[in-house]
Order: C-alpha cells, then sequence, then structure tokens
C-alpha cells in the first residue's frame, strides 16, 4: 500500500518502491521528490511526518544552480562573455593577480576567492559592499591554476556580474524571467506571505571538534557569522535576502520544474536555453581534488558534474547538490528534470537516497524510452 501523497507514471513504478522503502525503513525520514521526462512530470512524491506536498524548505546549495539559470540567460542574452576576463564587467575586480581571470574560470571556483579575513555579516551577502570587499581580497592561490569550492562567495560573485552586466540584481531578473512566468516552487527571496509554508531543516548539531583556524582555507570557506552552515535557511532574514549561493528555499517539485523548463521544456512551450547555452554552461570546467575539502569534485559553470563519488546523472547532466542532501539536475541524455529535497538533513553524495532515487529515475526513462 503506498503510504506517500502524490503519483508516478506509469513505467516509473520501481520509483515509487524504492521511496516507500526509505519510509518504511525510518519513521523519521520526510521528503520529496519530482521528475519530468520531456516536458511532463512522471514523478511527484511526498511523504513522512514532516514533509507533504507543501512544504518549502531549505535546499542550501541547490541555490547555486538555481541561480546559475540567471548567468545562463545572461550568456545567451549576450550580456556576458565566459571567455571575457572578469575585469571586462568589473574593473576593481583586477587587483592582486586577478586581471586575467576569466569569467567561467571565476564562475567554476577558481578565483581563490573563498573568503576575506572578519568574514562577511549575514546582511552583506547579498550587496555590492560585500563585491567590493571581494574584488578587492588577495586570492589564496594563483587564479586559475586549481579549484576549491566557493561554498558562499560564489553567490557574490554571481549576484556582481548580474549588477555590472543587466544593470539588476539576480533575485529580480530570476523572479521577472524564471520563477513567475514559469510557476517555479523556488524562491530566491522568500516573500513573508509565503512564510507559513516554510519548516525549517531538521538537523543534527554537530560534537564539538577539533577548533577551525578561521583563515584556514576551511575557515574561510565558512565565514559567515552561524555556528554552523545548516542555520542559513532557517534564518528568516536569509531566506527573505535570497542569498545565491545558499540561501535559496523551495520544493522538490519547483527543482524539477526549473531544471525541466532549462533543458526540455514544459507544458508544450519550449525550453528557455538554447542548445548552445546549456552546452556552454554545462561543460566540465575543472575535475579532481578540491582545494579546501580535499576530496573529488567536478564542476561547470557553476553547476556540479557527476563524477563516481556524486553520481547523479549521465555525462551529460548538471545540477547541485545542498549540504543537506537536497539535489536538483537536468540530464538531457534522458530528457530529465531531477527535484529531490528531504526535510531533515542526510548523507549527501554517493550512494545517498537521493543519488538512488536519481539512478531509480534514470533506469525508468532508459526503459521507457
Amino acid at each position: 500500500m503506498q503510504t506517500s501523497q502524490g503519483f508516478v507514471a506509469p513505467g516509473f513504478e520501481n520509483v515509487l518502491e524504492l521511496f516507500e522503502s526509505f519510509l518504511a525503513g525510518d519513521p523519521t525520514y520526510s521528503a520529496q521528490l519530482a521528475a519530468y521526462r520531456n516536458g511532463s512530470q512522471v514523478v511527484r512524491l511526498a511523504g513522512g511526518p514532516d514533509m507533504d506536498q507543501q512544504t518549502i524548505t531549505g535546499a542550501y546549495s541547490c541555490s547555486k544552480g538555481v541561480a546559475a539559470m540567471v548567468i545562463a540567460l545572461l550568456v545567451q542574452d549576450g550580456l556576458l562573455d565566459l571567455d571575457a576576463p572578469v575585469t571586462k564587467y568589473w574593473p576593481e575586480f583586477g587587483v592582486h593577480g586577478k586581471d586575467r581571470l576569466l569569467v567561467r574560470q571565476a564562475l567554476s571556483h577558481q578565483a581563490g576567492l573563498m573568503g576575506v579575513e572578519g568574514g562577511f555579516a549575514l546582511d552583506e551577502f547579498t550587496t555590492a559592499d560585500a563585491a567590493a570587499r571581494l574584488a578587492a581580497a588577495r586570492p589564496s592561490w594563483q587564479p586559475g591554476r586549481q579549484f576549491g569550492y566557493h561554498a558562499l562567495t560564489i553567490g557574490i560573485i554571481m549576484e556582481e556580474l548580474c549588477r555590472r552586466t543587466a544593470g539588476e540584481s539576480l533575485q529580480t531578473i530570476y523572479e521577472r524571467r524564471i520563477r513567475t512566468p514559469l510557476g517555479i516552487d523556488f524562491f530566491l527571496g522568500l516573500p513573508a506571505e509565503l512564510e507559513p509554508r516554510y519548516r525549517d531543516v531538521l538537523y543534527t548539531a554537530e560534537a564539538e571538534g577539533p577548533w577551525v583556524d578561521p583563515l584556514s582555507l576551511e575557515g574561510l570557506n565558512s565565514n559567515a557569522p552561524v555556528s554552523t552552515i545548516m542555520e542559513l535557511p532557517n534564518i528568516r532574514s536569509v531566506r527573505s535576502a535570497g542569498m545565491s549561493a545558499a540561501g535559496g528555499v523551495g520544493s522538490a517539485e519547483g527543482l524539477a520544474r526549473l531544471y525541466a523548463a532549462a533543458t526540455t521544456g514544459i507544458d508544450g512551450t519550449g525550453a528557455f536555453l538554447s542548445p548552445q547555452t546549456l552546452d556552454l554552461m554545462s561543460q566540465e570546467q575543472v575535475w579532481g581534488l578540491d582545494r579546501s575539502s580535499g576530496l573529488d569534485n567536478a564542476f561547470a559553470v557553476v553547476f556540479m558534474k557527476p563524477h563516481p563519488s556524486r553520481d547523479f546523472g549521465s555525462h551529460r547532466a548538471f545540477g547541485h547538490e545542498g549540504a543537506n542532501a537536497a539535489l536538483g539536475f537536468a540530464d538531457p541524455a534522458y530528457g530529465l528534470g531531477f527535484g529531490y529535497v528531504p526535510r531533515r538533513a542526510e548523507d549527501g553524495r554517493t550512494p545517498g537516497k537521493a543519488h538512488q532515487l536519481a539512478a531509480a529515475v534514470r533506469r525508468s526513462a532508459a526503459v521507457s524510452s
């Protein structure tokens, strides 16, 4: 008997079976799952004691993938050239050896600007003042020579490039050109009237570990005034501002619909990104050991790319995972848009639940093609 809310299309019954097994195996497990194939919804499920179809919650770095759709529009419009130096649009950026850094390098975690000494205030992240501080900073390595995940500062870079090229905030462009017209249930700036739908991310506070040097790469990479990055979307001011690195909130349906709308189109409309733009944005730029974490990572322009330790899709897939193991991606090889959002933070990467569900969706898509 199905205990979850929602449906799966014929041929995707194995996805329902796997989702139901997670619910049966853990009475605290609560999550949403959604998928589109070739523009039509084939999966929409929610289950567990703390989640229903109307719940929206934090998705952490899935926000980067959402924000990257705005960057893609600027590229498509001819306002932003990935092969131009960042200084073409942001002259103040070109100090301390950053003058030759290309836009594509800055947006694939190669800038060496993981933070600034002293950190940023929470209400500073989405401002031009944060961008000015970051532009003036000395990079931690020779820009363009290696990469390290810019957990919070890549949002500052994206947002300033939007201001410089389009004269609007990234959040305003997203709301006007993507979220509102396409009915995307994911927000970079949650309106006050939708607060009743929001539910805090549930997570287990980590036991106190070794001291983290605030001037180490790890310390710089998380230099926000919170005890843990897991707090971020649970803070009203953060989700209201919609910081593009980690402050987005929404549903699995919202993530799946966004990636489908960008790549295959939805509701009988065409994709809002051209094949040429998708190729530019989704081509892998870096892969290897991340300078910050020492773990393996792979990135396109902003988007994560699949690799053995984050095996969410085919070689053509692109998307982003969040700190709570939320996941949104498109896989053009299968015509898929995928979204997964848990209420309680869980293990990400392979073989986390999100990746198991992503494999089940792909398998069903492959069989039914």
